[in-house]
Formats: C-alpha cells, structure tokens, sequence
C-alpha cells in the first residue's frame, strides 16, 4: 500500500482569518465572546473555541445588549447587521473576503433592477447571507437544473446570476450553462465566483482519482466543499469517504486496497489529516507517503485590526 497526500492540506486563506480573528478577539477582550453561527464548518475548530468559553447562537437576539460578536467566514445579511447596531453590539466581521465579492455584486445587480439568480443550497449560511442582499422581488435561489426550470422569468429581460463559492466547478458550470441557454441576456460575474481553494482541492482530488483506489476525505458534515470532494472523487469511479477525525476511519475499509489518497476540506485543522495518516500507518507501517507542494501555500487574507 501507498498514501497519497492531496496537495491542499490545511486551512485555506479565508478560513485561517476567520479563526485568527477569533483568536485575537479572545486575547485582547476575552469572556464572553460569542460568534454568530460557526466561525467555520468544522467539529473541531467549534469544540476547542466552546471549550476557551466562546458561545456560539444562531440567532443574533440571543446576543446580549452590548456584547461582543464576530460573524462567521460565511457572512450575515444586513438585517443581521441592523439588529446588531439595535441591540448596540460590538461586532467583528469574519466573513471571507471572497465571501464580501460576492454580496458586493448582489448589490450592484440589485440597484440595477436585474433579477438576480443565485445558485447555491438553500439554507446554507453563505446563500442566506448574500441573499439578503438582493431585493426580494428580484431574488431567485436555484440549486439544480429543476429549479432553473421553474423559474418564471421572462426570456427578453436583463438577468444576472451569482453563486455560492464552495459549490461544485462543474456543477455549477453545468448550470450556468443552462441559464445562458434559457435567458440570451444572462450576465454574471466577470470572472467565476469559485473560490480558490474550493477549486485547488477539486482540482487535487481529479489528481488522487486517477491513482487511488480509496480516497478518504477529511471534513465535518455540515462542509459545504468537503462534501462537493467527497461527490467527486465517487462521480470519477473511486470509492470515497468523509469523516471529521481518526477516531471515524474504521480500518477495515483499507483491506487490499494499493493506493490510499487523503484529502481535506478548507475548514479542517492539518493536525487532523495527520492523526488520519497515524491510523492507517498503525496498520500499514511500511506503507510510503507522498506529497506534493502546496499551490495555497502564499495566499493570505490579512485580518483586520481587532
């Protein structure tokens, strides 16, 4: 057997930032601190931060009147904003800055009038947050090519789309493909709204589906990114798996497999792929391990000062 390391291990940009502002937020003002929904979409990073006394709510009226805040990597809609200046908060804004891209163009199309299609999972703290800023008679969310089909907009007008950034690249092709055949005036971003590091690790996964015959994917449940990693290496024809820790990995999966590739989300702690790679080295000390350079490695988000 031989384990393959994705080139993308680690906490991308976006992620780092949002986590050194908690930190540097727990330094300089310590308890209580809350966070409004998960800094970021991983088990881990919450428990160790719940653990230092950081409360995190869902609902930014559970807050109290003049406490200090900080809203997560995947930003807030500006009601959230608004009820925090009401209720006189101290908040800090985390949200990745590929994340402020995307609502500054939700804007921008917004005050133009144009419907605005916005391809993402419902529900999802990123499209709930960038859909706030869209009128609501202009706001169309669409998450398959279903929901492209039921949407009632009249073929001659001036439509634009956006799109979550941790969604499928070829999903989300696939779509944009057939809104510009439904809608002949379809404008969009200049330049796709995939974040890097969602691209780079689809990219490292395609790189593991071609020699691997198991990949295993590191990512918590609610990872929006290492689920769409997960899909992939399955759609390419190798068997994929995603667990949050070491402790999830049974290792009976690993039986006569030859080639074992490893991969994370962009919200996951290195630490973690390496107790995944201390597992299966327990069962297979001889077993090699390759890496390669990392292409993320000199991309960094500087935070704000705290």
């Amino acid at each position: 057997m031989q384990i393959l390391l994705a080139r993308t291990q680690g906490f991308c940009a976006g992620v780092a930032r949002a986590i050194d502002i908690v930190e540097q937020a727990l330094i300089k003002y310590g308890t209580p601190l809350y966070v409004y929904h998960e800094i970021v979409h991983n088990t881990a990073v919450v428990n160790s931060f719940k653990e230092r006394g950081v409360v995190f709510v869902n609902d930014i009226r559970e807050v109290p009147d003049n406490g200090r805040v900080v809203f997560s990597a995947h930003g807030v809609p500006p009601l959230v904003l608004e009820t925090a200046k009401q209720k006189h908060l101290h908040f800090i804004d985390a949200t990745c800055p590929l994340v402020t891209k995307v609502h500054n163009e939700a804007i921008q199309f917004s005050q133009e009038n144009i419907d605005v299609i916005l391809i993402g999972h419902k529900g999802h703290e990123e499209v709930v947050g960038t859909a706030g800023y869209v009128k609501d008679s202009l706001l169309h969310i669409v998450q398959n090519v279903h929901d492209i089909e039921k949407l009632n907009i009249p073929r001659h007008k001036k439509v634009a789309f956006i799109t979550q950034t941790t969604l499928s690249v070829d999903e989300t092709r696939e779509l944009i493909l057939k809104l510009r055949a439904a809608f002949p005036r379809l404008t969009g971003p200049q330049k796709d709204d995939i974040c890097y590091a969602t691209q780079s690790r689809q990219d490292a996964v395609k790189e593991l589906a071609k020699l691997c015959d198991l990949i295993i994917i590191c990512g918590s449940p609610k990872s929006s990114n290492s689920n769409r990693l997960r899909e992939m290496g399955e759609q390419l024809g190798v068997k994929s798996i995603i667990i949050d820790n070491a402790n999830e990995l049974d290792t009976k999966i690993l039986s006569e497999k030859k080639c074992i590739g490893v991969s994370s989300g962009a919200s996951v702690p290195r630490y973690l792929v390496d107790e995944i790679i201390a597992k299966i080295k327990a069962s297979y000390p001889d077993a090699p391990i390759t890496s390669f350079d990392n292409p993320e490695e000199k991309i960094i988000f500087p935070s704000p000062k705290i």
